[in-house]
């Protein structure tokens, strides 16, 4: 490769082309201004860019061996000869006439020491120069960067002062990653151009030794893209034989690839500015103009400035991202933590409130795999292929905690996975196998969208191919596919805590629903033994009270027949009150005694049709109904039971008779039916699973929430013994106490005077 040949044609394409391009010693210029080396001994010009003629009319070949007096004039000559003595590789500004050339426009000299020369490059100051800095315009634009809370911000406002400085049509900041690729991260903009905006380009798109270029000098400048270069003459340095090195050179000629690059971008000017962090490169502030524009060296300065103050203050920002990120993934997991607390099922609290397990940190999807049950959120591989994904960790991964950003590369069948789980962060619950949560990440190329990836290479007439910068592409897909974005330290840490905490959690349960257990085994013992001796007692009492009660109620009557003439009528009521009071008290201690034969005797189990049932206890009751003008209707057919039909006959009985007592409407309905299955889900949390659910529904006086409880209770009555027809209040005792004997529930849905609905469930 010549490297004065600007045509730059390659005949043998490889992506090692550009990484072996020395663009460090073009031997070449760009013509919007001139420049001289002179020895730094002699201060005499070695070597001359060819375009000086277009300057100044005086050939590059008459100006070797002079001094720069010939352009300068003695005096001014003096002046700089004085700057050049300090000189070092960072380059110096001064404004200066070439008095010695009639008509000449004033100069901007920028001066600087590299590679045993002097170098002076002369840049013309023209009409369009920039206006003077602006003060108050840099003064707030630090204080939007040190104000920046994040890097995003932070990238975003350094693209706005950027744009605001200089006028560029598009503005944008490019990131590196790991593997050298890049991200547009910020971008400001002319409104009718297209965004860039998380656009990524392959790492060979920026070969090594421009990276290296780019770590040295940190501001590169291309006025017009399409430009033709000048050489230097001659092209090697007379003193060393070689050609210089023009690493901090301003006018330096860029690589005809990188303008080739440009020109398929639309760029026909562009302005780089390094953003260097420890030493590395982290990324670029980049400008492009859809036409050539010359930006003075002083405002070009000033961007450069702007790009050392985001350099050195970019660690700040990294840090405040990951410190919010740390915070993030602390704040999910405590809540988290107390999800799994609050829940008696931890495996819920992973899954079925806000954050979820998923949530904790970044990733595309979980799954919670726990005791032969597969829980998915987000975007994650089929049941099937995480059954999979289970076994190949029971297998080969035996630790607590295992991550990889490539399971592709372990496992063969991990290629299916690419596009939602390259990535697998895991954590094993238990010691019993498949109990695990993952997170999953898609492959890279998957979640990112490749600027130029279908560009080909050009080939020319001659047959010569000449390499496209958008090639790279797929020589970097190759690098990466397969691959995720890798577990950060901080969120396997995370991690380890979910397992630790599960792990705890489990302990914890475990040691209590074992001592629980203990304890409620005491306790039913206890409780069976207690409720044995009470429905004895309860039997024996009642059974044993029932005669002296039946005496005293038969001898108050004797005395009410045969001596009621012998007694005032003070005396008479009090015997009637006592006759009263003593049917009441049989009344109590036959319900009681009911109550206790509930509990005691068992159910005669069978399979029986309920429709039957209801219809004796209908018949059974049919002359109140008829006495009352309460009108029955059934919802039928009801369903086929198992259970005891006497004991089922009673409960019907006792919700029917409230029903025809508790009810003042004139026109009295009672509606009795079973509830449909889609129903019956409404009902969870109320009744066990797979039960049939019937009710009694009237529109009587209704029943005050607050009281809902108490009307199950035993001899408990919301009303006074006299109204509503009495009664011992044991009815809808004994009623649920029948129906929690065949493994349901009886409960009642009702307000104060909008009537009743008593259901009652069997399980199927």
């Amino acid at each position: 490769m010549s490297l004065t040949d600007d045509s730059l044609l390659l005949t043998a394409v490889d992506l090692t082309n550009c990484d072996r391009e020395p663009i460090h010693i073009p031997g070449l210029v760009q013509p919007y201004g001139f420049l001289l080396c002179l020895d730094p001994k002699t201060r005499r010009v070695v070597q001359a860019s060819e375009n000086i003629g277009d300057f100044v009319g005086i050939a590059a070949e008459e100006l070797l061996g002079a001094g720069i007096a010939q352009l300068l004039g003695a005096e001014r000559a003096a002046e700089v000869d004085q700057v050049l003595g300090t000189l070092t590789e960072t380059a110096k500004l001064l404004g200066t006439r070439l008095d010695e050339v009639p008509g000449q426009p004033f100069y901007k000299l920028i001066m600087h020491r590299y590679d045993q020369l002097l170098w002076l490059e002369f840049e013309p100051v023209t009409d369009a120069a920039a206006p003077a800095l602006d003060l108050p315009f840099l003064n707030e634009a630090m204080s939007q960067m040190l104000a920046a809370t994040g890097v995003r911000e932070f990238c975003q406002y350094a693209v706005e002062q950027v744009r605001a400085i200089t006028g560029f049509d598009r503005v944008a900041i490019y990131r590196f990653a790991e593997d050298e690729s890049g991200e547009i991260v910020a971008e400001a903009k002319h409104p009718d151009l297209d965004t860039w905006l998380g656009l990524h380009y392959p790492a060979s798109d920026i070969p090594k030794q421009a990276r290296a270029m780019y770590l040295k000098n940190w501001l590169r400048f291309i006025p017009d893209a399409h430009y033709t270069p000048a050489r230097l003459v001659p092209v090697n340095n007379p003193a060393t034989a070689r050609p210089p090195d023009m690493t901090y050179s301003v006018l330096r000629s860029v690589s005809p690839i990188h303008l080739q690059y440009l020109h398929n971008m639309g760029s026909a000017a562009t302005m780089t500015i390094s953003l260097i962090k420890d030493g590395q490169l982290w990324g670029m502030i980049t400008c492009h103009h859809r036409t050539p524009r010359l930006v003075s060296y002083e405002l070009r300065d000033l961007c450069q400035f702007i790009g050392k103050t985001f350099s050195a203050l970019l660690g700040t920002k990294e840090q405040h991202d990951e410190q919010g990120y740390q915070l993030r993934i602390r704040e999910n997991q405590v809540r988290l933590f107390e999800h799994l607390s609050t829940n008696e099922n931890f495996v819920e609290g992973l899954h079925q409130y806000s954050p979820t397990v998923m949530d904790v940190f970044d990733c595309g999807g979980a799954a919670v795999c726990f005791d032969d049950e597969i829980i998915m959120l987000g975007t994650t591989p089929s049941r099937e292929e995480i059954v999979q994904v289970l076994a190949w960790l029971q297998e080969h991964a035996p630790d607590d905690v295992f991550h990889t950003n490539s399971y592709a590369q372990l496992d063969p069948a991990g290629l299916n996975l690419r596009p939602s789980a390259s990535g697998i962060l895991a954590i094993s619950l238990a010691e019993a196998p498949g109990n695990y949560i993952l997170w999953f990440r898609p492959e890279v190329i998957q979640t990112v969208t490749w600027a130029g990836q279908n560009s080909k290479h050009e080939v020319l007439a001659d047959g010569q191919i000449f390499l496209s910068p958008r090639q790279s592409f797929e020589a970097w897909k190759q690098l990466v596919e397969n691959t995720a974005v890798a577990w950060k330290p901080m969120e396997l840490e995370a991690a380890k805590e979910i397992r630790l905490h599960i792990s705890d959690l489990r302990l914890k349960v475990f040691n209590e629903l074992q001592a629980r257990a203990a304890s409620l085994s005491r306790l039913n013992t206890e409780l069976e033994r207690s409720n044995e001796e009470l429905d004895s007692f309860a039997y024996v009492a009642s059974h044993d009270l029932k005669e002296p009660l039946r005496g005293i109620h038969n001898y108050s009557i004797f005395l009410l027949e045969d001596y009621a003439d012998q007694l005032d009528a003070e005396g008479v009521s009090k015997l009637q009150t006592l006759v009263r009071l003593s049917q009441r008290m049989e009344g109590l201690i036959e319900s009681l005694l009911q109550l206790s034969r509930v509990g005691r005797q068992e159910l005669a189990l069978e399979t029986f049709d309920m429709n039957l049932v209801l219809a004796e206890v209908l018949d059974l009751l049919a002359p109140r109904f008829e006495q009352t003008g309460t009108t029955v209707t059934v919802d039928g057919p009801l369903p086929v039971v198992h259970g005891d039909p006497v004991r089922i006959r009673e409960v019907f009985n006792n919700l029917l008779t409230n029903a025809l007592r508790y009810n003042d409407n004139p026109q009295k309905r009672v509606e009795v039916g079973a509830v449909s299955a889609d129903q019956i889900e409404l009902l969870a949390g109320k009744i066990p699973s797979e039960s049939h659910v019937f009710y009694v529904r009237d529109n009587g006086i209704g029943i005050d929430p607050k009281h809902h409880d108490t009307i199950f209770r035993i001899f408990k009555r919301l009303h006074g013994q006299e109204k509503y027809g009495g009664g011992s209040g044991a009815g809808l005792a004994i009623a649920k106490k029948m129906v929690e004997k065949h493994g349901g529930a009886l409960w009642v849905e009702s307000a104060r005077g909008e009537g009743a609905t008593f259901y009652f469930s069997l399980p199927l």
